[in-house]
């Protein structure tokens, strides 16, 4: 690991996550690809007991809001969320799917958890490839916008009311 990196992981905060593909390239530029990544991101989800609380996929990088794994460390977690990703859609190719390393910022209040979420579901827009957020099927946007529960669980008000009608209840564990 770089001597400059430091990651906080077993601290209980929630983590704002960036990871980029290989070199910047746009290798979630069609619908497909992006649907791989949401489809790869609820398996690893379900299997390391994560909370995900928001999520967009972008042409070459995807941004999460996560809570540390129940079920291993969190840098295993998105290994195995890049493995798994990378298996689908780069088997053969030349060169690597991913970036080696990955951006991990601790959210440590209610105050930094909103403006990441915001920053996560502004990201389209800002970058012109939408005019409004929910335009942008690959984050978790519309989950918030109208409970869809889309293909990624969403941990949010929506999931806390449906889980209280059907009476089961999910704890989020902090260390």
């Amino acid at each position: 690991m770089p001597w400059a990196l430091k990651r906080y992981q077993d601290s209980g905060h929630w983590h704002f996550l960036t990871f980029s593909c290989y070199r910047r390239k746009p290798k979630f530029g069609d619908q497909s690809s992006r649907s791989v990544f949401e489809e790869s991101l609820e398996r690893v989800r379900q299997d390391y007991g994560m909370f995900i609380f928001g999520y967009v996929v972008m042409p070459e990088h995807v941004h999460l809001l996560a809570s540390e794994p129940e079920f291993s460390d969190l840098a295993h977690a998105v290994q195995s969320l890049k493995q798994s990703v990378a298996r689908r859609l780069a088997l053969r190719a030349g060169e690597p799917f991913w970036q080696a390393r990955y951006y991990d910022f601790n959210v440590f209040s209610q105050r930094k958890f909103v403006e990441k979420l915001r920053y996560i579901h502004r990201n389209p827009v800002v970058r012109g490839l939408v005019e409004k957020p929910d335009d942008w099927r690959w984050s978790s946007f519309r989950h918030y916008l109208t409970g869809d529960p889309g293909i990624v669980e969403i941990e949010s008000h929506w999931t806390f009311q449906e889980r209280e009608a059907t009476g089961v209840f999910q704890r989020l564990h902090l260390r």
